[in-house]
């Protein structure tokens, strides 16, 4: 018993995403309008969640967004008109991908900082090493065994 309730929550969870619009009455009845509505709702984040689309997320607002979404697409606004409806409102947190304006430039650079800033932080680190150390450590003198092995070595190499 307890296997075939563990193998349907499994199902239901795996199934969950899937679904996106979780009630049939939630859907348009046009198969082209539903489609329009799902696109759009994959490019607009879920204020709640943060990192899932409104297609994706179950949470309330999620769901008010997508039955905005629905409505104004059934009353015949174009895809642009809905999302820009939208992004007024909430403004460029909204989107998925907000567009690049000089509010957002330092999201869309901070990849950029992050990875000139590692590799200043380990450029000055190894300075610092290097400077601590002379500019190379000396090597350790070969012990009396190694003199011994390397010689064999060379003896070999010359034959």
């Amino acid at each position: 018993m307890r296997r075939l309730a563990t193998l349907a929550l499994l199902g239901w969870a795996v199934a969950l995403p899937a679904l996106g619009v979780g009630l049939p009455s939630e859907m348009l009845r046009d198969p082209a309008q539903e489609e329009r509505a799902r696109a759009i709702g994959r490019e607009l984040r879920c204020l709640v969640c943060q990192n899932q689309s409104i297609e994706d997320s179950e949470a309330e607002l999620a769901r008010d967004l997508r039955r905005i979404v629905r409505e104004r697409i059934a009353a015949g606004e174009d895809d642009r008109a809905v999302v820009d409806y939208v992004h007024d409102r909430y403004g460029d947190f909204v989107l998925l991908r907000p567009p690049f304006s000089a509010a957002t430039a330092l999201l869309w650079g901070m990849p950029l900082l992050a990875l000139g800033g590692g590799g200043l932080a380990l450029l000055l680190l190894r300075r610092r090493q290097r400077a601590e150390q002379g500019a190379w450590p000396e090597p350790a003198p070969l012990t009396p065994e190694e003199r011994a092995r390397l010689a064999a070595l060379e003896d070999d190499a010359a034959r």
